[in-house]
């Protein structure tokens, strides 16, 4: 709730900021702003969202991000060898080329993520849901896919011939077969 004077008025910096949150701001001068409203604890929008977590580039071995909404994220060339994204919503995120040895990825929303150029190895996808996320050239090695769903996924006929010979189960979300979902024969 915004505080307002004996006169009915807001404040005058509330007010300035309350008007300037209505028109669209660019470059540093939103960026400021979008500042100051989180500091003052006013909202530009009823239900203004996070902004997503952006740590493309870095080293996270061992990094804990389990059961955490990481929708839009970005992970982009970071090393995540060991991590665990267990539980976690991760729609939309970008883990392009994001190295993935051994991290835990099970039980996750992985839809509509980029995972391209990935190296899954040693990974645990297992209930993981990827539908629609973009893999065409990722690296999937020693992976477990138990109950994984894959449905529109698009990979390469080696990273399917592999998963196809690790697939089993059924997804507990989509209720999809795993090697169904991959197109397996």
């Amino acid at each position: 709730m915004v505080s307002r004077l004996k006169s009915g008025r807001l404040p005058l910096n509330r007010r300035l900021i309350l008007r300037l949150i209505r028109r669209p701001m660019r470059g540093l001068a939103g960026a400021v702003l979008a500042l100051l409203v989180a500091l003052m604890g006013l909202s530009a929008c009823p239900a203004a969202a996070m902004a997503a977590v952006d740590v493309a580039k870095q080293v996270l071995i061992g990094a804990d991000y389990s059961h955490q909404d990481l929708r839009g994220a970005t992970f982009s060339l970071a090393n995540l060898r060991e991590a665990s994204f267990a539980g976690s919503d991760l729609q939309g995120a970008s883990l392009f080329g994001a190295k993935l040895q051994d991290a835990d990825l099970s039980d996750t929303n992985l839809r509509e993520a980029t995972l391209d150029s990935a190296v899954f190895d040693g990974t645990d996808l297992t209930h993981a849901v990827l539908e629609d996320a973009f893999a065409f050239n990722t690296k999937f090695s020693n992976v477990t896919i138990t109950g994984a769903d894959f449905t529109n996924v698009p990979l390469r006929g080696d990273a399917l011939k592999t998963l196809c010979a690790a697939a089993t189960g059924t997804n507990p979300v989509t209720g999809r077969n795993t090697r169904d979902s991959l197109g397996c024969r």
